[in-house]
C-alpha cells in the first residue's frame, strides 16, 4: 500500500523560505514519476513540480524560479525547497505519485498525500 506523508508547512513572511518534506513508503518510482501540488482556497488543485524517475525536474510556470524539488532515493523522500514565498503561494500543498498504467498515457497521478497548509502574509 502506497503511503504519502507531507511535512514542513508552516506560516512565512512574504520573501520567506520553506522545504516541504514528503516520505513515501511502499511506493519505488522506476517508471513514473513524483510532484507537488497545491490548492488555494476556491481555486482548483494546480502542480507546482514533477520529477520523472530519472530526475528530470518541471515546474509551473509560476515558480518563476522560487522552487527547487529534489529527491533522495536512499530515504525514498520527496522534497519541494520554497525561497522568495509570495502571498499567492498561501495553499495546502499535495505530494503525489504516478502509477503505470500499461496503456496512454503511460503513467498517471494516482497517490495523494493528506497535504500540509503553507501561509504566506504580506
Amino acid at each position: 500500500q502506497v503511503q504519502l506523508a507531507e511535512s514542513g508547512g508552516g506560516s512565512v513572511q512574504a520573501g520567506g523560505s520553506l522545504k516541504l518534506s514528503c516520505v513515501a513508503s511502499g511506493y519505488f518510482p522506476t517508471t513514473c514519476g513524483m510532484g507537488w501540488y497545491r490548492q488555494a482556497p476556491g481555486k482548483e488543485r494546480e502542480l507546482v513540480s514533477r520529477i520523472s524517475a530519472n530526475g528530470t525536474t518541471s515546474y509551473a510556470e509560476f515558480v518563476e524560479g522560487r522552487f527547487t524539488i529534489s529527491r533522495d532515493r536512499a530515504s525514498n523522500t520527496l522534497y519541494l525547497q520554497l525561497t522568495s514565498l509570495k502571498t499567492d503561494d498561501t495553499a495546502v500543498y499535495y505530494c503525489a505519485a504516478e502509477r503505470f498504467t500499461g496503456s496512454e498515457p503511460r503513467c498517471a497521478w494516482t497517490y495523494w498525500g493528506r497535504g500540509t497548509q503553507v501561509t504566506v502574509s504580506s
